[in-house]
């Protein structure tokens, strides 16, 4: 096997998926491995497709998204085309995670509070009487 080509079992313990994750993606047409018989193999392309999946996963993207940047880089491998498209989706996403920080944040501050007044409540209530 040549030194650039990974096989699926590398693949999986070098980026933490599994067999399943990447033949899903091969199967919704996000990847396209070279195949030797059964066997998946994987080229540094195809590498570094699976690397963009996984990031824009862990930036929100949707399936749908990130395939539409991989198609537009495959179709005219317009990196500028491709580059612009990228930020105009992380702009969207960065301002609902922006958004869901805040509503986050707010609800913190709205729970101490409430266990702020709870815990105040609880030191000077006078103990429980003992059944008599």
């Amino acid at each position: 096997m040549p030194e650039d080509v990974k096989t699926i079992r590398q693949m999986c313990a070098e980026y933490g998926v599994t067999p399943r994750t990447l033949r899903f993606y091969e199967a919704s047409g996000r990847r396209f491995p070279q195949r030797d018989g059964q066997h998946r193999l994987f080229s540094r392309r195809e590498e570094a497709r699976l690397k963009l999946i996984l990031r824009g996963k862990r930036f929100g993207f949707t399936l749908d998204e990130i395939g539409e940047l991989l198609n537009m880089y495959d179709r005219d491998d317009s990196e500028l085309r491709q580059l612009r498209r990228t930020c105009e989706i992380a702009y969207a996403h960065l301002a609902e995670m922006e958004r869901k920080r805040d509503e986050l944040e707010e609800a913190i501050e709205d729970l101490k509070q409430e266990l702020a007044w709870g815990e105040t409540i609880l030191r000077t209530a006078s103990p429980p009487k003992a059944q008599e």
